[in-house]
């Protein structure tokens, strides 16, 4: 989960978390809120993360990378991978842990543009930008044409595009953004406009992914 925030990390709520493991939690604008689980993406990837990393193929982008342990994880398994995050704080983290990152927006220029193998859009990212649309079309440029997309969804049957922003315990919070949540029968409905198949669907440990990857037409190239 990633902020458009480039603030001291003394004032960024979400910064901070990451140097120091949280408390903290996304609020929305309606005052609805959810822990983030910062301790979590500082841990020995989970059993969910697992069932992740053993679909990935080379080279991977990890799109809202935070600390990194997906990217690391899959680069101590041999696996090329590359998280990208517009938290500079998230990118220094996932570089001194000893994995490779930039610090980017999915919707910026990146390096290898239609060549990786596998996407990943874990930990609530299918939300970054607020359009969920919009992002899963900027990820099928991203993808090689035999690529796939791994997204962790909701738990629900949601579709929501909200503005959100990052804040702590006691009440100190980052600049607001746009933001959405997306469940599984959402993404299964706009996977198709996209060009995109659901080739894949699972739980784990209370999350849910989707695996989608590019359909193609008869003369072999992406719908």
């Amino acid at each position: 989960m990633t902020t458009e925030e480039n603030r001291p990390a003394r004032r960024d709520p979400y910064a901070l978390a990451l140097r120091t493991g949280g408390p903290v939690y996304l609020r929305l604008a309606d005052g609805r809120w959810t822990w983030l689980p910062v301790h979590r993406w500082y841990a020995q990837p989970t059993r969910a993360d697992e069932t992740l990393l053993e679909r990935c193929a080379g080279p991977v982008l990890d799109v809202g990378c935070g600390p990194g342990r997906l990217c690391r994880a899959l680069l101590h398994q041999s696996i090329f991978a590359v998280g990208i995050d517009v938290a500079p704080r998230a990118v220094a983290c996932t570089i001194a842990l000893g994995g490779t990152a930039l610090c980017r927006s999915v919707f910026a220029p990146l390096p290898g543009e239609g060549a990786w193998q596998t996407l990943l859009l874990a930990d609530g990212n299918i939300g970054i930008g607020g359009d969920p649309r919009a992002l899963v079309r900027r990820c099928t440029q991203l993808i090689a044409p035999t690529g796939v997309l791994l997204v962790e969804v909701e738990q629900i049957d949601v579709a929501e595009r909200c503005t959100a922003w990052v804040e702590d315990t006691h009440g100190h919070r980052g600049p607001p953004f746009p933001w959405a949540r997306l469940g599984a029968p959402a993404l299964r409905r706009i996977a198709p406009e996209l060009g995109l198949g659901v080739t894949d669907e699972w739980r784990s440990d209370h999350r849910s992914f989707l695996a989608l990857s590019p359909q193609c037409t008869a003369r072999g190239r992406p719908s």
